[in-house]
């Protein structure tokens, strides 16, 4: 069995828009996403969401909400990756590029789908609806979603 990859996603909706960035390099480059990466050694998981979105987005969530747990796997993937999903509403800073991603406003109906990972539109309607979710995509090695499971949850 592959080893679990912990890693944070943090969205800064205010509706009706949202903030996305663009992933200027590594992996997801060209895309747009939330916030988020891995655990540095002896943070918790809010607090890399926290430390991910002050880096990539330089601005600093006055609240976060958990609001989803998501597993992705791959046959070239090394690890399972396990993603916490955040949702904020506030924050303090105006977004700002980062080397990594540069931050975009969005309505919410014009969410570029057609610019982020297979999955989202998926489960991006639980997010945007406040509901609480668990999901589970399995890809194949071009990033076509193989099989999928999301279900509605009430707590985290």
């Amino acid at each position: 069995m592959k080893p679990k990859k912990i890693l944070t996603l943090c969205l800064v909706y205010q509706h009706p828009r949202i903030l996305l960035g663009m992933k200027k390099r590594g992996f997801g480059a060209g895309r747009y996403n939330g916030f988020g990466g891995k655990l540095q050694e002896g943070e918790s998981i809010e607090q890399a969401a926290r430390r991910e979105l002050i880096e990539e987005a330089g601005i600093e969530a006055e609240a976060l909400e958990k609001v989803g747990d998501m597993e992705f796997d791959a046959p070239h993937f090394d690890a399972i990756m396990e993603v916490h999903v955040f949702r904020s509403t506030m924050f303090k800073g105006e977004p700002t590029e980062s080397e990594e991603m540069k931050p975009d406003w969005f309505q919410v109906d014009e969410i570029p789908f057609k610019d982020m990972w297979a999955d989202d539109p998926h489960w991006f309607p639980y997010f945007l609806e406040n509901k609480k979710f668990k999901a589970r995509f399995l890809f194949d090695e071009n990033e076509n979603i193989l099989e999928k499971e999301i279900e509605e949850i009430n707590e985290i």
